[in-house]
């Protein structure tokens, strides 16, 4: 009898742990759809094993500037590191161009090759992905609020969010570095 008492016990808790694996990746940022900044779906492939910076991005912003170091850290570190810069013109309206201005003005200007979202909106009517960099409920660690442009997510390899990152940081950074450097 107790034998049997077991067996049910483990079956239990292997369906519960099933259960439990089944509603934790149904939050995994690669479960959100979004598309690049050319309209196909973004390919979440690409950053499987690497780190991912998620960053609202604008061209006319006081910010833009740091696409330059955006750009260094990616080429640093882009075997261990993705990119994925969001434009967005709900901050002060500093992104108002098209998708194909805006990929002319980042390349022409700053030799950007990480990749590019479509445009997004944040604030009003939030994407998806933003709401689940924002929403503890969605990812699993925290509340964040963005502020302005270039503000900065950081997600480990295996798809956690890490922290949430003001504008003002600088890409290059040693609390970006760091995060980088560790396992």
């Amino acid at each position: 009898m107790s034998s049997n008492k077991i067996v049910k016990n483990s079956r239990f808790k292997t369906n519960f742990v099933q259960i439990k694996n089944a509603i934790k990746m149904a939050y995994q940022i690669s479960d959100i759809q979004i598309n690049d900044i050319f309209g196909q779906p973004f390919d979440w492939e690409i950053i499987r094993g690497k780190k991912l910076m998620i960053v609202n991005v604008a061209s006319e912003c006081g910010y833009t500037n740091q696409y330059v170091h955006l750009e260094e850290l990616y080429q640093k570190y882009k075997y261990k590191l993705l990119i994925l810069g969001c434009p967005c013109n709900d901050f002060g309206g500093q992104e108002p161009g098209s998708q194909a201005e805006i990929v002319s003005f980042c390349q022409k200007n700053y030799g950007v090759t990480f990749p590019l979202s479509e445009k997004i909106t944040i604030t009003s009517e939030p994407h998806p992905l933003y709401l689940w960099l924002t929403a503890k409920e969605q990812n699993g660690v925290a509340d964040f609020e963005v502020k302005w442009n270039f503000h900065k997510f950081l997600i480990n390899a295996d798809g956690t969010l890490f922290t949430s990152l003001s504008s003002s940081i600088e890409p290059m950074s040693d609390e970006i570095l760091d995060w980088l450097d560790s396992n």
